[in-house]
């Protein structure tokens, strides 16, 4: 049974049961208008600054966060050093290392990842794609994330993804990511 925070078991089962009904969507579509175009390099090159929120609707939990970001390219080689803070009190440090993989795409790893990560910069949007060891209340359950990542406005960027868990969109996370 997947364990989310603040969720009893009997909240996980009517999570999961209407999570089933809750449509196929384990991506997140593409933006209505066509976005400027953006790279992995310039969404998470430098220092950028975000805020955030987990949402799993089905069981009412909400999960908002900050976090601070720390890009830096060496040849083809991106490591973005993530630094989060969440609404509790909660800190987390995280670590992505990108290496391209040819013109558009990318492979990468984190701490938590399982396998590697699926990077394709296409038509002005970033899709990564990644299953995660998430870690919740001393136990860890594996989800799948799908971001969707674009930009809305000079200098916003916006990474929306859905998650899921055994294929089943449980919830999504929405985190707007400005320069520093």
């Amino acid at each position: 049974m997947i364990e989310i925070p603040g969720v009893t078991r009997r909240g996980a089962l009517v999570l999961t049961a209407g999570a089933m009904f809750a449509g196929c969507a384990t991506r997140p579509p593409a933006p209505r208008t066509r976005p400027a175009g953006l790279t992995l390099e310039e969404a998470f090159l430098g220092r950028t600054r975000g805020e955030g929120v987990f949402s799993f609707p089905i069981a009412g939990v909400t999960r908002r966060f900050r976090a601070d970001l720390d890009g830096r390219l060496e040849g083809d080689r991106l490591t973005v050093v993530e630094d989060f803070i969440y609404d509790d009190g909660e800190t987390d440090r995280l670590t992505w290392v990108f290496d391209r993989a040819g013109p558009g795409r990318w492979k990468g790893k984190r701490e938590d990842t399982v396998g590697v990560a699926e990077v394709t910069e296409e038509n002005g949007v970033i899709r990564l794609e990644y299953l995660a060891d998430v870690r919740s209340r001393g136990s860890v359950t594996r989800l799948g994330f799908s971001d969707l990542i674009y930009r809305t406005d000079p200098g916003v960027i916006l990474n929306e993804a859905v998650v899921s868990w055994r294929g089943l969109p449980l919830g999504s996370v929405r985190f707007e990511i400005r320069r520093a």
